[in-house]
């Protein structure tokens, strides 16, 4: 089973500190792990950058979205379950078809993000602006930053509406009810440091204003070795998945009608001391034809608004320049 492969190989290089790249998708379908001394010029990364707030250039996507009809028909199946018990929180994700005038490395050169990321290889082609951390360990301390939240930054007093939304604060709240959980599964003294704090977020034509939080945990002093193991028990993340996670991931295989793929799976690096991971959000896949497509989506609750939701889906594609 590559989950059960992928947590040893991660443990092996992690326990000779040996410094390494990594991605995986979201089933644990697809994966790649290899050293730092031997990344193909294929595979590009930043992580952790420091992002400009102002945008250098204007830009436009032509996008091709799902009909709001096939969407409030997967938002009506969502809500049903809800309804029955099965679920409370779920990330419901689409792809897109866009047409844009720059290339995949053209993207990834421009593109404004903490974390990006630039992968080819002979089935996959793609690039990855993030502005989602999954875990960071430093020091013993393992962080993970839950991002659930989004209002465009020049809606009137936007801080304070989305602040103060009872759904929001709800879809937030089980989510960072879900990554303590998730952490407590891998350490101790499990504490949320941060309760929903508003980032900055350059999309493109317009800023957004993002919630997020910050957990912590402490490990044992030979958590290198473990690196596998912690990372596995932790995915899929618990943000682009939902609760219970198990039940949601079920529930929304038969409903998305697509896969998934690398997007909403990691990528990080361990540099031999400390590990830095990010989700994979904000994403453009390119076909055999060169057709583009962006997979996006957005958290659904029993108060949600199929209108907003379905807005929120075609507001989160931009791209950051």
């Amino acid at each position: 089973m590559n989950k059960n492969f992928i947590e040893k190989q991660l443990n092996k290089y992690g326990s000779e500190n040996e410094p390494f790249f990594f991605i995986m998708s979201y089933d644990f379908s697809k994966f790649e792990i290899i050293k730092l001394s031997s990344l193909p010029s294929s595979i590009k990364f930043e992580i952790n950058q420091k992002i400009v707030s102002k945008t250098k250039e204007k830009t436009q996507i032509r996008k091709f979205p799902i009909s709001f009809f096939e969407y409030k028909k997967k938002f009506d199946f969502l809500q049903n379950e809800i309804r029955n018990g099965n679920t409370y929180l779920l990330n419901l994700t689409s792809k897109t078809k866009i047409e844009t005038n720059f290339t995949l490395d053209e993207i990834y050169e421009k593109v404004n993000a903490r974390f990006k990321l630039r992968y080819q290889n002979k089935n996959d082609n793609f690039v990855c602006f993030s502005p989602e951390r999954f875990v960071e360990i430093k020091k013993n301390k393992i962080y993970t930053y839950p991002m659930k939240g989004t209002i465009d930054a020049k809606i009137p007093n936007a801080q304070a509406k989305i602040l103060g939304d009872i759904k929001e604060m709800a879809e937030h709240t089980m989510v960072v009810d879900l990554l303590r959980n998730d952490l407590g599964i891998v350490s101790t003294k499990v504490k949320v440091e941060k309760f929903r704090y508003i980032e900055k977020i350059n999309a493109g034509n317009k800023k957004l204003l993002q919630v997020s939080s910050k957990i912590s945990g402490h490990l044992e002093e030979n958590w290198n070795k473990r690196i596998g193991t912690i990372l596995t028990s932790m995915l899929p993340a618990g943000s682009i998945t939902g609760t219970p996670k198990k039940k949601t991931i079920e529930i929304l295989k038969d409903c998305e009608n697509y896969d998934r793929d690398f997007y909403t799976g990691i990528f990080g690096v361990f540099d031999g001391t400390s590990l830095d991971t990010a989700v994979m959000i904000r994403f453009i896949e390119q076909n055999k034809t060169k057709e583009q497509f962006y997979k996006s989506g957005g958290g659904i609750t029993c108060d949600s608004d199929v209108n907003l939701e379905y807005q929120e889906l075609i507001d989160k594609i931009y791209l950051p320049f």
